[in-house]
């Protein structure tokens, strides 16, 4: 998978291609019919597959003090299309210029004179252009005047819901990490660089690899029994900790600490990525580090009961 970061960054279409435009927050089960869908397209026309997104996201533009926690940052996001059936992913920076650029301007600009879209699937509730004027039966009308075909997201349904980045939010926000593993098809994870910490993981017995979310909020917080790759040819078993540390920070700032199981080594530096199983309690205020110490023994050994009943791959 290629990823161009602007519209004239693409590498030639001669052909044209067949393309999908959305935020894909989470990249989960919805995400991945819809691209699945449209390679089987790619494959009949011959033609490459492109996902455009938006950095950063409409909304988060518009109303940043009002969006909801991405379920994925960019990187995270690039990753998991990787492993989808994707040629192109072209990432669109939207800012006040594509703000304001006319519907019929996007249409001619980018979909016919960069992508030269032969077959496109947006939502039928997908918006763009100018003040939103821009609809699915805009587009509708273009690809018959310019030659290509418009088609509109199926839903995918899991649990007899419609699979959406809402509904996955909610179940993260709820702990409810099996309806999240369900909604995903795989387990939530983050991903990260390991910085240093205030080492006071380690002046109680349990080091912690440390993540600096970069982020104001995540969509979930808590302690979870979790699993990192990166760091071996396998998945090393942990507990973990996202939230502000109210024990010990006088300024809260969200990070990810994961304490890994029977493992001695130096992680700093290391990009991994932490796959979350079950969550086991909400983050809470201790009295003091001794109590603390013992909360987080008695963690360890809810996660080792629930890897050694339910072992997970990754």
């Amino acid at each position: 998978m290629r990823l161009a970061r602007s519209p004239g960054s693409l590498p030639p279409l001669p052909r044209g291609c067949v393309a999908t435009i959305g935020n894909f927050d989470g990249v989960h089960q919805g995400h991945r019919g819809v691209i699945e869908n449209l390679a089987c397209h790619g494959q009949r026309l011959k033609l490459p597959v492109v996902v455009v997104v938006f950095e950063p996201q409409p909304r988060e533009y518009f109303f940043p003090e009002q969006c909801p926690p991405r379920l994925t940052r960019l990187r995270e996001k690039l990753i998991e299309l990787g492993r989808l059936p994707v040629d192109q992913v072209l990432l669109l920076r939207f800012n006040r210029t594509l703000a304001d650029l006319p519907a019929a301007d996007f249409i001619r600009d980018i979909l016919i004179g960069h992508l030269r879209v032969k077959y496109l699937v947006v939502g039928d509730d997908f918006r763009f252009g100018r003040g939103r004027e821009g609809d699915f039966a805009l587009l509708k009308r273009a690809g018959e005047d310019h030659g290509f075909q418009v088609s509109d997201t199926p839903p995918i349904l899991v649990d007899g819901q419609r699979v959406s980045s809402t509904l996955l939010r909610q179940a993260l926000a709820d702990g409810d990490m099996p309806a999240a593993t369900r909604f995903l098809g795989r387990p939530y994870a983050i991903c990260g660089r390991i910085g240093h910490g205030s080492k006071v993981g380690r002046q109680l017995g349990f080091p912690t690899a440390n993540i600096a979310l970069l982020r104001k909020s995540a969509p979930l917080s808590g302690v979870f029994a979790v699993t990192m790759t990166g760091i071996a040819g396998h998945p090393l078993e942990g507990v973990a900790n996202v939230g502000t540390r109210p024990t010990l920070d006088r300024e809260p700032r969200v990070l990810l600490e994961t304490h890994l199981f029977d493992f001695a080594g130096d992680l700093y530096g290391r990009r991994v990525e932490v796959h979350f199983h079950r969550k086991l309690r909400e983050e809470r205020r201790f009295a003091d580090l001794h109590a603390l110490r013992e909360q987080i023994a008695r963690d360890i050994q809810d996660a080792r009961a629930f890897f050694t009943s339910e072992p997970k791959k990754n």
